[in-house]
């Protein structure tokens, strides 16, 4: 499988719930860049390692979000780096309204598994 491939199957695994599929993929020091404006994320938004990213993000999630799922509209392939823009959907629990905002993810990879990710949200439609 190329890199899209990879990580095209990495968006329906995690639909799926499948973490551990998500974090085959990734180098064991991967850089995971979050947007600051989630409520859960503390300091710079960056995390380093698989362990750093499931506790720090992926537990977060259920937490503050109700029915969360990515949306992927279109993916811009650069071989190594690659962009998916979408949109994130669900419902906010502190407020029960539901939201559509906007996203993408620029991934790096390196040696065929991923080495980092940076996140861009419209943070402000997803916590109102």
């Amino acid at each position: 499988m190329n890199n899209l491939e990879l990580l095209k199957q990495a968006y329906r695994d995690f639909a799926a719930g499948n973490v551990a599929a998500v974090i085959a993929i990734w180098q064991p020091d991967i850089e995971w860049a979050e947007c600051t404006g989630f409520p859960f994320v503390k300091g710079n938004g960056i995390y380093i390692g698989a362990q750093a990213i499931v506790e720090g993000v992926f537990a977060n999630i259920p937490e503050y979000y109700e029915g969360f799922n990515i949306e992927t509209s279109d993916f811009v392939d650069g071989g190594d780096k690659i962009v998916m823009v979408g949109y994130y959907k669900g419902t906010w629990k502190a407020t029960g309204k539901q939201f559509k905002a906007n996203a993408t993810h620029t991934w790096t990879f390196k040696n065929g598994k991923v080495s980092g990710f940076f996140q861009a949200v419209d943070t402000a439609a997803i916590i109102f």
